[in-house]
């Protein structure tokens, strides 16, 4: 018997599931090819943009924005839908920046997929939308942004595409918090950040040094509120993004007179009028100590600090003696890594052999060298009534001072010291009227492998204000800065005028009270 032909109903029934067969499977090889397309790209192609991973913000202690995770998108074409790939390499070129002529010779390939460009913004998305091409994906992602440009040696920054772990500074010391979507409020004012970080642009120009850099801190609190360098971009070895302040060390010179004269005076081996022979020199074994210009025969040791006689206080050193001054810097935490919220660090280099001589040197800042945050960090405690602080990148609600490590009566003496340096001292150039600065000069030749280079100096100036109650450090250093002459590069003629001018611009945005009339000023 004869099979009977299909029905109507039969044909169509089969048309129907043929047709259905062909949809499935050209989903089946799409979900495929984007499985395929996920596995070329890392296996992220498929992120959903919920399940981007955003780091927490970082913020100045004003609430400024200073790093910020916004989202981004990678492009992808599929040159097979375009009606015309010449044009569309053109209009995608146009609207997101990427080279024509690649895009071109890939829409042109045999590519599947082809990325256009990668992270561009949300307004570039909307852009390549509106071009209304056929076959645009779009792969959210996200990308650190840092719109405060004058602190990124502290921030730092973090590896590139979505999540970066950080890399250096705030970035990578506060990774598991920022990582873990808690937002960091710092210490640093950006006010600040940026009057201190012009002060060293200008300076360091003018003088045409190698680098200059700063910090400034307040004693109470271990807060710092801005830290900053610049180096000459001549350079050979130029890194704008090096963080010379915590990561270099320095023999710093004449600055480190200060804690040889507080130790003194807390072990009241002198007071202001002992006097010590200064101006024949000093001989010390083989050794002859000189100064870098004439002082007087005989000098009271106020004027041995105010007019840094490393003769004079290669003597008030010794009166200490090596197993007291290496103790008295130990405890100070100079003779350690100073640890903070960013990881850049140096360990402090000094003499294992510690005798006569080296003590002699290390009183007036040769032969030991520290970062300026490691020195900044002890300078605090003998102006802050003798009270240990621990640096910090965070701010703070309160008085932090800890344990006291010299007596106050000695803090008060330092300041005292202080104020006389730059009223009858090196220091007169660092003077603000009105907000009675105390500070110290330091002029130390470069070491040159084992060899100290007259012509080669690192200067710098520690000033502290109001120094009656002290607030607030800043600490500034010049490396090579040229002057007029030998005299004229010294610390008192660049180091000095550079401390004073930052004061001079952060005090009022520090709303510090001023002791006597400024122009402008009212008195308060």
């Amino acid at each position: 018997m004869a099979a009977k032909p299909p029905t109507t109903i039969q044909r169509r029934i089969v048309v129907a599931a043929g047709i259905c067969v062909l949809a499935f499977s050209t989903i089946g090889l799409r979900l495929v090819d984007l499985a395929l397309l996920k596995s070329r790209q890392g296996g992220t192609a498929g992120i959903a943009e919920n399940d981007t991973v955003v780091r927490a913000d970082i913020l100045d202690r004003n609430g400024r924005l200073l790093a910020r995770d916004l989202p981004v998108y990678d492009v992808y074409a599929r040159p097979h839908d375009f009606w015309d790939k010449a044009e569309a390499a053109h209009g995608l070129a146009e609207v997101t920046g990427a080279d024509e002529q690649r895009l071109a010779r890939a829409f042109a390939g045999k590519h599947n997929y082809v990325l256009v460009a990668k992270q561009v913004t949300p307004v570039t998305r909307e852009k390549v939308m509106h071009l209304g091409l056929p076959g645009m994906e779009f792969q959210p992602s996200t990308k650190r942004f840092y719109p405060e440009g004058d602190a990124s040696q502290v921030i730092g920054m973090t590896q590139a595409g979505n999540g970066g772990s950080g890399i250096a500074g705030i970035e990578k010391g506060l990774n598991a918090q920022l990582a873990a979507g808690q937002p960091e409020r710092l210490s640093l004012d950006m006010r600040i950040q940026y009057a201190l970080l012009h002060s060293l642009e200008v300076t360091r120009a003018k003088y045409s040094a190698r680098a200059a850099g700063g910090i400034v801190l307040n004693v109470n609190t271990g807060e710092i509120l801005a830290m900053a360098s610049q180096q000459d971009p001549k350079r050979h070895d130029y890194n704008p993004t090096r963080n010379i302040m915590a990561a270099d060390d320095y023999e710093l010179g004449s600055v480190f007179k200060l804690f040889s004269f507080a130790l003194a005076l807390e072990d009241h081996t002198i007071t202001f009028d002992t006097t010590f022979p200064v101006g024949a020199g000093f001989k010390i074994g083989r050794f002859t100590i000189h100064d870098a210009e004439r002082m007087p025969a005989v000098m009271a040791a106020k004027d041995i600090l105010a007019q840094s006689s490393n003769v004079g206080t290669a003597q008030i050193a010794l009166r200490s003696g090596p197993e007291r001054q290496r103790a008295w810097l130990q405890n100070l935490g100079l003779l350690q890594s100073t640890h903070t919220e960013i990881p850049e660090r140096a360990r402090p280099l000094y003499p294992s052999n510690w005798g006569q001589v080296e003590t002699a040197t290390i009183g007036f800042g040769h032969g030991i060298s520290v970062t300026p945050l490691a020195f900044v960090t002890a300078a605090a405690a003998l102006v802050n009534g003798g009270r240990r602080i621990q640096p910090t990148f965070l701010k703070q609600d309160d008085d932090r001072r800890g344990e006291q490590i010299l007596k106050p009566e000695t803090s008060l003496r330092m300041r005292e010291l202080l104020r006389y340096v730059v009223t009858n001292g090196t220091g007169k150039n660092a003077d603000v009227p009105g907000y009675d600065v105390g500070g110290k000069t330091g002029s130390a030749e470069k070491n040159d492998h084992g060899r100290y280079i007259a012509h080669k100096l690192l200067t710098s100036f520690c000033a502290v204000f109001p120094i009656d109650n002290p607030r607030y450090l800043v600490f500034v250093l010049l490396d090579e800065p040229h002057g007029e002459s030998a005299v004229m590069a010294l610390a008192g003629h660049t180091a000095a005028p550079l401390a004073g001018d930052v004061i001079a611009h952060i005090a009022p945005m520090l709303e510090m009270p001023t002791s006597v009339a400024v122009p402008g000023k009212g008195n308060s």
